[in-house]
């Protein structure tokens, strides 16, 4: 019997879609600090949302091929805003602040929380949220809570491991069983996981596949 929420594979032909969107023109577009802000609703969009420090910034450098797109820091919390990036002309990719753990103010963090928030829920255009799991941990209380806010907004989410490359065998899969588990509970969930490693490119190339393929 197959794992439920088991690990995506794409076929060479998508592959090779990926390869070719993201060999395009990738920018840097704006930062935004209030709904009142964002670009225009002209294009589809996917965004990276995740704990702080789960590794959104890193990822999308690793996906893009650019080494500094995104600002990376060992810092939880130093994304206070959203980050707009054009992928072409055919979407937008979205770096949403951290939540959960931030060294920051208390009200610096809930004013980025509720804006995240704003955001998941009111973005007509919001196609599907990739939600980034720490693979070496696997889901937390905090991500429950975001899974469950995008439940009651219907939106679709859809889990990538991150940092696949750090744990040994047997506690990443540990760390997925639990994922699994807390993934059971949300019927918004996207039925199957993207293992990746910012540091050695494993599965880097199906997160791009999975990008190019949605409409």
């Amino acid at each position: 019997m197959s794992l439920p929420f088991p690990l995506s594979t794409v076929s060479p032909a998508d592959t090779e879609a990926g390869r070719l969107l993201f060999a395009g023109e990738v920018e840097f577009l704006k930062g935004v600090v209030a709904m009142s802000g964002l670009p225009a609703a002209d294009r589809l969009e996917v965004c990276f949302a995740g704990r702080s420090n789960v590794g959104k910034s890193s990822l999308i450098n690793a996906l893009t091929g650019r080494k500094a797109l995104a600002r990376a820091s060992n810092t939880p919390g130093r994304t206070q805003e959203i980050n707009y990036f054009t992928l072409g002309d055919f979407c937008y990719l979205v770096d949403l602040p951290g939540y959960g753990y931030a060294k920051a103010p208390v009200a610096v963090v809930a004013k980025w929380q509720a804006l995240l928030k704003d955001y998941l829920s009111g973005r007509p255009t919001l196609r599907r949220v990739f939600l980034l799991i720490d693979g070496r941990h696997g889901a937390k209380a905090v991500d429950e809570e975001i899974m469950t806010m995008l439940g009651r907004a219907a939106v679709n989410f859809q889990v990538v491991i991150t940092k696949a490359d750090k744990p040994g065998a047997a506690d990443l899969a540990r760390a997925l069983d639990a994922t699994r588990a807390v993934l059971a509970r949300h019927p918004a969930a996207y039925p199957e996981m993207i293992l990746t490693s910012s540091d050695n490119g494993e599965g880097l190339d199906v997160l791009r596949a999975t990008i190019a393929a949605i409409r």
